[in-house]
């Protein structure tokens, strides 16, 4: 009597039994919704199919089984949106929409939805989604991306993913989706108030109201409760009706046909006129929240009764009595019978085998490799013909990448007519068109799920974050969306693409810690990112073509950190010596990943560095050689997946090492360094590290005092040598 949906259960059967079945209020008949009879059968077993599961889900949690419930009790209606759409619709999931994938999974012949939940259920290394890494709806035969307990981290990308049809026209080409598709994403009325929700929604109504094609279904699951804190009573719908360039749509999401003509004149809104609709559905949440939710703590007994007086499986099976499609008793033997078929595959599940150690957990970390799309004819504009700054031949780079890949779209925050803040992107977009080279709104989170979305239709976008300050906002898109795509995926989905950010201190001209960010922990902390960074003009070449190479023909996301303050350096020692302007490398210049930069090849001291640290260094080489010191200093350009080893053996021929960070102390890349060269065998007095300290960075003449200086390195060094003290000890 006490297990999970007990009562739920048991009023259902009472209410078979007695007749006693609720109404829905809009009293459709199936023709009148564009239903027949047996698919508003097929329909309800799909919803009984998703109960089932939820209440079998639990019964397993209880015997150790199950490791994670969270069900779409309440929420079955979804199978009425689920055929309105075409299963060539990528659609972006909600967690609770079991129903959905059911459905979508009968408009594939050979799909085993029962089978292949379960086993994500139980997290078995055949489920064929996750591959046991967590519990998830996905399939990639179905077109939908694994989803896991997002809070509204879906709903940029699928942004993106509805701008990729209209670019593809543009293109004159085809992603991996039809080009009249319909994107669909799904989500809480909890999850609506999210900055990111609020967001993407604004990010649609904006590009549609441009004239940019957005055909894109949200679908609001609205059952009133966020965990434990209602949303109040109007609020989805006063928040949503008078957005611009955006339809809004409302139906009881407890009733089939409602659900389901609703759906349908709103798909048929998105497909037509390529503009977003907002599908608002009116559902109720059984069970609480999850597995461990104990809904009794902040709802009455009353409420909850009221709840599951609203049971969709109630209103669907008086739906089907109503219309002579099914009578009481095949009602009840379709449920006991799909309830049993569940009992039955389940303890086949369990018994399959789990995920055992660390490499077979991480084997999807990093995606397959796929043929690159490079064009091999393309003809390339010729190489710089003087030495330039780095932005300059980064810029060349771009346009010369822009040709080369047909299939690359640039976007961000005043990349096109104003040509970017430091002029990195100038002309691209007036020479490749706006379709090209993007100018978004001012979101990151947009940005970022722009590009992700972009990638999810084979396009290869290089998404623009305007200054690092600005990435700490929307970083969960790369560690919760993008990164963890193919993981969630056993590799089947990805989302290559370059993210390129202009970051980094010593800037002169702007000021503050928004514009001098030497915080880059996160992006170091996100298993299979790739971060590069490049201390020269003719390395940025050549680690961005490597970068773009890397997204293409391996689905690598790539983070490109570019030193701001180097943009437009061209001298080092002397004003006008043009020591850090670089000749152009040209298109098959590439740094592959684990190949340092080493200038010099002294044994008296080795200095392990990177971007601006690289320039410092350079800069204080005159003077140390001066004072006897033969110095070999070492670029390590990748500043993720840093081959220790080839690292060691770069360095253990000097008598000493010293490792100049940039960044803070604490969380930077120094710690790791300093861990892994004392722990192949370089002793600890032959290693210091010289780092920016634990301070946000200030404005004006104080902003390079917290940050590591040409001064600060030859100190360092010296005193490394002990030069310093012998001096003392002479006068």
């Amino acid at each position: 009597m006490n297990a999970p949906g007990c009562s739920v259960e048991q009023r259902f059967y009472q209410a078979l039994r007695d007749g006693a079945l609720p109404r829905t209020a809009r009293h459709l008949s199936p023709q009148q919704a564009g239903l027949g009879g047996p698919a508003l059968a097929e329909l309800f077993e799909a919803q009984v199919l998703s109960r089932q599961l939820d209440l079998h889900a639990r019964r397993l949690a209880a015997r150790g089984e199950v490791f994670y419930t969270i069900g779409s009790s309440g929420h079955e209606g979804l199978a009425a949106v689920a055929a309105a759409l075409r299963p060539t619709d990528p659609a972006f999931m909600h967690y609770r929409d079991a129903a959905f994938f059911i459905q979508r999974s009968r408009q594939l012949p050979g799909s085993t939805p029962t089978w292949d939940l379960l086993l994500s259920f139980v997290a078995a290394a055949e489920d064929p989604i996750a591959g046991g890494r967590h519990k998830v709806l996905g399939s990639k035969p179905l077109n939908i991306p694994p989803q896991t307990s997002t809070i509204a981290s879906q709903l940029p990308k699928a942004v993106g993913a509805a701008t990729s049809l209209g670019l593809w026209r543009r293109l004159g080409g085809a992603g991996r989706w039809p080009a009249d598709s319909v994107v669909m994403c799904s989500f809480g009325d909890a999850s609506f108030n999210h900055s990111t929700a609020q967001g993407a929604v604004n990010a649609s109504a904006w590009t549609a109201f441009r004239g940019v094609p957005m055909p894109l279904l949200w679908v609001c699951e609205d059952n009133g409760l966020g965990i434990s804190v209602p949303t109040p009573a109007g609020w989805i719908e006063a928040s949503v009706r008078a957005r611009p360039a955006m339809r809004y749509f409302a139906c009881d999401g407890l009733d089939l046909l409602d659900t389901y003509q609703t759906a349908a004149a709103a798909v048929q809104h998105a497909r037509r006129h390529r503009q977003p609709a907002f599908l608002h559905l009116r559902c109720v949440r059984l069970f609480g929240h999850a597995g461990a939710d104990a809904e009794q703590a902040y709802l009455s007994g009353a409420q909850i009764a009221a709840n599951e007086a609203r049971d969709p499986l109630l209103y669907s099976a008086g739906l089907l009595l109503q219309h002579g499609v099914l009578n009481a008793e095949q009602i009840r033997a379709l449920y006991d019978d799909v309830g049993e078929r569940v009992r039955r595959v389940a303890e086949d599940a369990i018994r399959r085998p789990k995920l055992r150690g660390a490499a077979q957990v991480m084997a999807s970390i990093v995606p397959p490799p796929r043929p690159g799309r490079a064009r091999a004819d393309a003809e390339l504009p010729p190489p710089l013909a003087q030495p330039a700054p780095m932005a300059r031949l980064i810029n060349h780079a771009l346009d010369r990448l822009l040709v080369r890949y047909p299939h690359l779209v640039l976007a961000g925050e005043d990349i096109g007519r104003k040509g970017g803040v430091y002029g990195v992107t100038l002309r691209l977009q007036a020479k490749h068109g706006a379709h090209r080279v993007i100018d978004t709104l001012l979101d990151e989170q947009s940005i970022l799920g722009l590009g992700i979305g972009l990638a999810h239709n084979d396009l290869l976008p290089m998404p623009e974050i305007q200054f690092l300050a600005y990435l700490h906002n929307a970083e969960d898109q790369l560690r919760g969306e993008a990164a963890t795509l193919p993981f969630f995926s056993r590799g089947q989905f990805t989302n290559p693409m370059v993210v390129r950010i202009a970051g980094l201190a010593y800037q002169k001209g702007f000021g503050g810690h928004f514009h001098n960010d030497n915080a880059i922990a996160v992006l170091r902390d996100i298993p299979g990112l790739l971060v590069a960074c490049p201390s020269n003009g003719a390395d940025a070449v050549g680690l961005l073509q490597e970068a773009v190479r890397l997204a293409d023909e391996e689905q690598r996301v790539v983070v490109f950190l570019e030193p701001i303050a180097l943009y437009h350096c061209r001298d080092l020692h002397a004003p006008d010596d043009g020591l850090w302007c670089y000749t152009d490398p040209g298109p098959a210049h590439r740094i592959e990943r684990g190949e340092f930069g080493v200038h010099g090849d002294g044994q008296d001291l080795a200095i392990v560095t990177y971007g601006n640290g690289v320039y410092l260094s350079r800069q204080a080489a005159p003077e140390l050689q001066r004072r006897g010191l033969e110095l070999r200093i070492v670029d390590l350009r990748w500043l993720t997946g840093i081959d220790h080893d080839a690292l060691y053996r770069v360095v253990r021929g000097c008598r000493r090492v010293l490792i100049v960070d940039e960044c803070r102390r604490s969380g930077s890349l120094s710690e790791e360094l300093m861990a892994e060269l004392c722990a192949r065998g370089l002793g600890a007095r032959r290693l210091r590290r010289l780092t920016a300290e634990d301070s946000f960075i200030a404005l004006g003449p104080a902003a390079t005092s917290t940050l590591p200086s040409t001064a600060d390195i030859v100190a360092a060094a010296l005193a490394m040598a002990g030069i310093r003290r012998r001096r003392e000890r002479a006068s």
